[in-house]
């Protein structure tokens, strides 16, 4: 019999199902916000709306429909050079990601195989095809899981930033605006936790994350300094809305760097860089070990510049926004930003030093490699009929 930890199991097809739902909520209430926004007047807060749902549907679908057609022209993945993937062929993977249904192809794929492997129970399946296919399921998870980071940090976390600033600074607030905020929230954390355990899963050699506390401990860290992070943000867009210029100069900045990096994540030059684009924007809100290098040099340099803006934001606030200096929205804004970066950094020291798998080779975070690595096991996969 298989080890549970190399099962997909029934627990994590549910949870797979409970992100799907998550998902679609998210963008539910982000575009029943905007359509709010219009019919209040609000036309600038609609088309940012609309437009940071649109980014993150239409990177995910750029980045699904390239992995499937790198996937059909690969001779080590499909060796019998099928014309199709999944009973689909490339003119009908097209259609379904011009309608931005990639996200939902790749969901419909990893469900319906879990029916069939894990809720099926007479099969004819040996041991060691029965592992085969557990490996599959984790490596359509770990794709899905890919896809799903990148939507959460251009669209949900921008999305929290930008209803936040909303709230805080024009005291507009609705039902509507609170519920895309906590699902906009859990989205994004819900991404940040089911890549990380999904691609320590499907990376050899790397020990997988372990549930439990060591997931609380991860998950409470990157929740508070995000957190944090884009309070800090709220308080210096409510200073000017010039700001807007300083937020695009660290994107360009976490850009650069990544590009300085020389990442090879994707077989397109185009698509890389996208991808290093995308990583600007993760970079802007958390940090992010793009390629599995050692990292405790650019964290103490990422967590500097992090402390400064946040400690920086609420400072420049209270000197130059005086009708705010008595408020006790500014004394909750402080409060809030500080123990947040505090437990943030407390719960990042706790897990690196004490819950934090050992591994023989790269860091977790990494990224940059992940289609070679587990080329193996998620990408074979397309070529199995559902």
């Amino acid at each position: 019999m298989l080890q549970s930890d190399n099962q997909y199991s029934k627990l994590r097809w549910l949870l797979t199902l409970g992100g799907l739902f998550l998902y679609v909520f998210d963008i539910w209430t982000d575009v029943g916000l905007a359509l709010k926004h219009f019919q209040d007047g609000h036309y600038v807060w609609s088309g940012l709306t609309v437009m940071f749902v649109l980014t993150g549907l239409l990177v995910t679908q750029i980045f699904s429909i390239a992995w499937y057609w790198d996937d059909m022209s690969n001779v080590f993945i499909n060796p019998q050079g099928k014309s199709s993937t999944s009973g689909r062929t490339k003119c009908g993977l097209a259609a379904l990601h011009v309608f931005g249904m990639g996200v939902f192809t790749r969901y419909y794929h990893l469900l319906k195989k879990g029916i069939d492997v894990i809720w099926t129970s007479t099969n004819s399946y040996t041991e060691e095809e029965i592992r085969d296919v557990h490996k599959i399921l984790f490596g359509l998870a770990t794709d899905l899981s890919m896809l799903r980071l990148f939507e959460a940090f251009l669209e949900s976390v921008p999305q929290l930033l930008l209803q936040i600033y909303i709230i805080l600074g024009h005291d507009e607030g609705s039902v509507m605006q609170y519920l895309s905020v906590a699902f906009s929230f859990f989205n994004a954390a819900w991404a940040l936790v089911d890549y990380r355990r999904c691609l320590r899963r499907s990376l050899p050699n790397i020990r997988e994350m372990p549930s439990g506390l060591p997931t609380a401990i991860y998950l409470l860290y990157k929740l508070c300094t995000i957190t944090s992070h884009i309070l800090s943000y709220s308080l210096l867009l409510m200073l000017s809305t010039y700001s807007t210029i300083a937020l695009t100069v660290v994107w360009l900045l976490g850009t650069v760097w990544t590009h300085l990096l020389h990442t090879n994540f994707c077989e397109s030059r185009s698509l890389e860089i996208l991808y290093r684009a995308v990583v600007g924007v993760i970079l802007t809100f958390t940090f992010f070990n793009v390629k599995g290098q050692n990292t405790k040099v650019p964290m103490i340099i990422y967590y500097s510049f992090y402390y400064v803006v946040n400690f920086a934001a609420p400072i420049l606030l209270y000197f130059f926004k005086q009708d705010l200096q008595t408020s006790t929205f500014l004394l909750v804004s402080i409060g809030l930003i500080s123990g947040c970066s505090v437990l943030g950094m407390l719960c990042l020291l706790v897990y690196y030093l004490f819950l934090h798998p050992r591994g023989k080779q790269r860091e977790a975070d990494e990224v940059d490699g992940l289609r070679e690595e587990t080329e193996t096991t998620s990408r074979i996969s397309r070529f199995l009929q559902p």
